[in-house]
């Protein structure tokens, strides 16, 4: 059985057998291990695409791995490789549609991941964001396409760009799998006859080994960590509002960050720079007027091991965000044993069991809802440490490498059966 995988970025495996330099693990790479666990099966050839800078290839570990700079090369890449099946992961980039085309024209099945829910997150991007932040003249377009920012119009056309993608990709898609209740019901409702399959991911190795989460003596001083807050879907307004009440009961407590602090080049560029990230100036402003400022740290970018070990040092995880699907983050918390709070939002319901595995809360946007799920954790007598530990003994059923690499397996099983009735 000979699959062929186009993923949207270059996962560290083909940078390495290709001579490349090594690509960041940051993003993506959690395929790194369902890709290791699918090794074992014998009878199973991969080989895994992505569209990259320049042209290349390599092999490694029983798996092919090819980067190719024009997705015109999907057609005679297809015809040459004699694949039984085309697995594509991830539903709105453009190279998806390309190889989609490529292999009904030759009559190859393919089987479509879904990734995230982009018409969902387009409806949601800007959730609770002041509409004076929403909206960028004539001038910062201009200079925007000089000198690039996060002019937040622009982030939702391309959001609602990505959502369109997405639903001309599934409409008339014959096989996809995901893994939330919220994913199939996208499914159903954005494609005409697709059969779905369910399929949990595997995450990245690091996080499945070694030291776990426990409860520290934090004193006023607990730590609140934040896995992303550079866009508005990621809801770090919300976080902001609820810190007063946290403070009110821990003085010392603090929002940590994962990713980059917002730009400052100084107080001359500043003005400029402040109008060109709308969404990075509402969060400092609202943080000042809150008297928050000083309680908020961005690590700057974390790679697996960093990141692992900032949740480690945190107390509680938040994943505050306005829509997920099935977020990376929230699992990898979960393998730790982190007491976790998250909006009930998406198909964060379907990985997270409310009271007893961590605590959800309904409205994304509801500060208040959000301080007392923190509170309550920091306030249990344990710290969080049960409810963790649940959590954990579900993301092991989740987040199984071999069950999963199983299940994928007998997908694609399954589909050829179909296809060769």
């Amino acid at each position: 059985m000979h699959i062929l995988w186009l993923v949207k970025t270059t996962l560290p495996q083909a940078a390495v057998a290709c001579g490349l330099a090594r690509a960041s693990d940051v993003s993506g790479s959690w395929l790194t291990g369902q890709l290791a666990a699918l090794r074992t099966h014998a009878d199973l050839h991969l080989t895994v695409l992505s569209v990259g800078k320049t042209d290349a290839s390599g092999a490694a570990d029983g798996v092919d791995y090819r980067i190719v700079a024009d997705a015109a090369a999907f057609a005679p890449l297809l015809q040459a490789g004699a694949f039984d099946l085309v697995h594509i992961w991830g539903t709105e980039y453009d190279a998806a549609a390309v190889m989609a085309d490529a292999a009904r024209a030759q009559n190859l099945p393919v089987l479509f991941s879904i990734q995230g829910v982009m018409r969902d997150c387009a409806a949601h991007l800007c959730d609770g964001v002041p509409d004076a932040y929403r909206h960028s003249g004539a001038v910062w377009h201009a200079i925007d396409r000089a000198v690039p920012g996060e002019l937040l119009d622009n982030m939702q056309a391309n959001f609602d760009a990505l959502a369109s993608k997405e639903a001309a990709l599934l409409h008339d898609a014959r096989h996809v799998t995901g893994r939330t209740g919220f994913d199939r019901a996208a499914c159903a409702a954005l494609t005409q006859s697709a059969r779905y399959y369910h399929c949990n991911e595997t995450l990245r190795p690091l996080f499945y080994t070694g030291t776990l989460w426990h409860a520290r003596e934090f004193a006023a001083a607990p730590v609140l960590f934040l896995p992303q807050g550079n866009y508005p879907l990621k809801n770090l307004h919300t976080a902001i509002k609820a810190l007063p009440a946290v403070l009110a009961q821990y003085g010392n407590a603090q929002l940590q960050i994962a990713g980059w602090p917002p730009l400052d080049k100084g107080p001359l560029l500043r003005p400029v720079i402040d109008r060109m990230f709308p969404y990075k100036l509402y969060c400092k402003r609202l943080a000042a007027q809150l008297g928050v400022a000083g309680h908020i740290r961005y690590t700057g970018p974390l790679d697996a091991s960093a990141m692992r070990q900032a949740y480690l040092e945190a107390d509680v995880f938040l994943l505050p965000s306005s829509c997920e699907n099935s977020p990376n983050s929230l699992g990898e918390a979960m393998l730790l044993g982190l007491p976790c709070v998250a909006a009930a939002v998406g198909g964060i319901p379907s990985m997270l069991e409310d009271g007893r595995e961590g605590y959800l809360y309904g409205d994304a946007l509801d500060e208040k809802a959000l301080a007392n799920a923190i509170l309550r954790v920091l306030q249990s007598p344990d710290g969080g440490t049960a409810m963790g530990q649940a959590a954990r003994a579900r993301a092991l059923r989740t987040h199984d490498a071999a069950r999963n690499a199983d299940d994928l397996i007998h997908i694609y099983e399954t589909i050829l059966r179909e296809e060769h009735k």
